[in-house]
């Protein structure tokens, strides 16, 4: 047994030698979690701004149910990796991006038992980082802990030659990872939608150029599974803000993006080629969709979202481009407000293609000064000059209950446009509520070979709906994509 020494100086000193080193030790990589939250409580929706007036916590706990579980289920450690340790400088000016590459192949090929790995982007810096793959599979669950800010190089001329301009962050081929922490991911994305060719959106639109133009979305996971994202903020990308491409097993939560009503693409989140998606508790004020929801995707469930002020609402396309075949089902989107907003809940498809749109509901939905609330657009064109044609998606089996709010009378409340060839059927209407956002009169709903039930005490009335025809009418139209 240690021996303390009888002079009162001697034993102060070896007091403190004795605590010093404790400290440290519990300062090493490896840290035991002590607390545990119930697992059965349901998160929270977040707050107006997420504030970093203090540090975050460095121990999220993985035993939440509202992030995935790691491969282990209930983890003992945590091995950290801080990028500071690996070179990172944090100024906003100095490029870390290779020591962010060597702290997550550390993380990614950490393969101690039943640990997590934590990549810690830690609090009161800022990291500067070129367009980046961060490439799986790994041999432990990941935590990516933002709680700095990250950003990219500023604008296109600034863009090391030869790097991906479609592209920033992206997450490849991972099997276990959580996106989380209170910080910062900002795509600076003014000067690329400044670009003479993206679509201008000024009161002088004769000075506009549009074409084809290369922006990097913020955030893409490509190919993975069980993945978690949830409090750290995303904002200005120079296109989409978060993209989920090929993936299963997606949990989304307590996110805020933001960027101004006027960048261009800046879609909040898309997905497509992806299935069994949870997106929950978040705000997203953006210049495009709120979500948008592309071909391949199934089982996806929304609720509890803020879209707005701007962009173009909650939106399941566009589908059937250049004559493609496009299948989306199985999609509800509930208890969500839309606001200020040029779309309400949306299904855009354009001319030509093929497959269909099934099974989906849009449940309690408030909407506030919305142009068009409800919209089913199977002429959805981007130019002056797209020729009718005689193919097109199928839309079939779409349930709108519970919308209520204002609209802008610029355009009708309810917009049922389908095409000429391919009708929409199995539309139901019930408990719908939509009313002028000024004291003005009312504008009767529009139906174009739209086919449903409505109840008699909408407001307004949708009397343009017709009676859903016998399947003897339907042909072939039916089961265009088979059930996943």
């Amino acid at each position: 047994m240690l021996q303390l020494a009888r002079d009162p100086i001697l034993r102060f000193t070896t007091l403190l030698i004795l605590i010093t080193t404790f400290y440290y030790e519990t300062e090493a990589r490896l840290h035991l979690h002590n607390d545990k939250n119930n697992p059965n409580s349901k998160p929270e929706p977040p707050s107006s701004s997420i504030s970093q007036s203090q540090p975050p916590s460095l121990s999220p706990n993985p035993n939440d149910l509202s992030q995935s579980p790691s491969p282990s289920q209930d983890p003992d450690h945590e091995v950290v990796f801080d990028v500071r340790n690996f070179g990172a400088v944090g100024d906003g000016i100095t490029d870390d991006t290779e020591s962010f590459k060597a702290a997550w192949d550390s993380a990614c090929s950490n393969d101690i038992n039943n640990t997590v790995s934590l990549l810690l982007v830690p609090y009161g810096f800022t990291f500067m980082i070129h367009s980046t793959i961060f490439t799986g599979p790994c041999r432990s669950y990941q935590h990516f802990q933002v709680d700095g800010t990250i950003v990219p190089r500023d604008g296109p001329e600034s863009w090391p030659s030869g790097f991906n301009k479609r592209q920033w962050l992206v997450f490849y081929r991972i099997n276990g990872m959580a996106l989380i922490g209170v910080g910062v991911i900002d795509g600076r994305g003014q000067n690329w939608w400044d670009l003479p060719c993206k679509p201008h959106r000024k009161a002088n639109k004769t000075t506009a150029l549009t074409g084809p133009c290369e922006s990097p979305a913020a955030l893409r996971f490509f190919m993975s599974s069980n993945v978690t994202v949830k409090g750290v903020s995303i904002k200005n990308s120079p296109q989409v803000h978060l993209k989920f491409d090929g993936c299963h097993e997606v949990h989304v939560n307590s996110l805020r993006i933001t960027s101004p009503p006027l960048s261009p693409n800046t879609d909040g989140i898309h997905i497509e080629n992806s299935n069994s998606v949870e997106i929950y508790n978040s705000v997203i004020s953006n210049g495009d969709d709120c979500v948008s929801i592309g071909s391949g995707s199934y089982n996806i469930d929304i609720r509890n979202l803020t879209c707005g002020p701007g962009g173009h609402g909650i939106s399941i396309g566009s589908l059937g481009n250049q004559n493609s075949r496009a299948c989306v089902s199985n999609v509800t989107v509930r208890d969500s407000v839309i606001k200020f907003s040029d779309n309400g809940v949306r299904i855009k498809t354009w001319q030509g293609g093929s497959g269909s749109v099934s099974g989906v509901t849009f449940d309690n939905i408030q909407v506030e000064t919305v142009r068009n609330p409800i919209m089913i657009d199977q002429y959805y064109c981007t130019n002056t000059n797209c020729p009718n044609k005689t193919s097109a998606v199928f839309v079939y089996d779409i349930v709108y209950q519970s919308i209520k709010g204002t609209y802008d009378v610029r355009s009708p409340p309810m917009h049922l446009g389908c095409s000429n060839s391919v009708p929409c059927i199995n539309l139901t209407l019930s408990d719908i509520e939509l009313v002028p956002s000024k004291d003005e009169i009312a504008v009767d709903p529009f139906c174009w070979n739209a086919y449903g039930i409505t109840d008699d005490f909408s407001v307004p009335s949708i009397s343009c709906l017709k009676s859903n025809p016998s399947t003897l009418l339907l042909g072939g139209l039916l089961g265009k994509c088979g059930v996943p």
